[in-house]
């Protein structure tokens, strides 16, 4: 791909809590023309996400917290959502592992890595680590709920898995992430 793009400048427009950059560039089309082109790249850094199982029970382990993108454009109900985070300087497990005993309140034993695909590739550079785990209460070591210094609000919803897949149908859950994993674990159940 190296001999099809040519970067021709590069200006970060923000460096706040994320990088958003304007990039002017020359891209070969597959016809052999060069066009240039300008795009705009939001990097707020990767993330990992986790939707815990119990298969004795058939549940699933969600959050539902604020989130002020989703209000500004008219969705004025916290969102349903698999609990995740930024990778921050940890790989994708440790990462997820933190996220669910600081959010959720569970330490998870047996995580299994899905996939790690970009979530919005026409924008924002983000791949997303996908993950599922097994869980049973006695994996509970505290309420959860995230960390107030960073702003989190989490509450933990504990629901049938069949009920969250309802949810996605009526429009209660609206949140990609979760979807996918609620879709993915009902086509690959796990075994108690």
């Amino acid at each position: 791909m190296e001999d099809r793009v040519r970067i021709r400048s590069e200006e970060v427009l923000s460096d706040d809590w994320a990088v958003l950059k304007k990039t002017v560039l020359d891209y070969r089309r597959r016809d052999g023309r060069w066009e240039t082109q300008i795009r705009q790249t939001y990097d707020r850094g990767d993330g990992a996400v986790i939707l815990p199982f119990d298969p004795r029970r058939s549940t699933v382990l969600l959050v539902r917290q604020f989130r002020f993108p989703a209000y500004a454009v008219g969705h004025r109900e916290p969102l349903i959502e698999a609990c995740a985070g930024l990778l921050d300087e940890n790989d994708p497990e440790t990462a997820i592992r933190k996220e669910a005993e600081e959010e959720l309140g569970y330490r998870l034993k047996d995580v299994e890595r899905l996939y790690a695909p970009f979530m919005s590739p026409g924008s924002v550079t983000e791949r997303l680590w996908f993950f599922t785990a097994r869980y049973s209460p006695a994996d509970r070591i505290s309420d959860g709920g995230g960390a107030p210094e960073e702003g989190e609000d989490i509450e933990v919803l504990e629901i049938p898995l069949d009920e969250a897949l309802a949810a996605v149908a009526d429009g209660r859950i609206v949140d990609a992430k979760t979807i996918i994993l609620i879709q993915h674990l009902k086509l690959n159940p796990m075994k108690g």
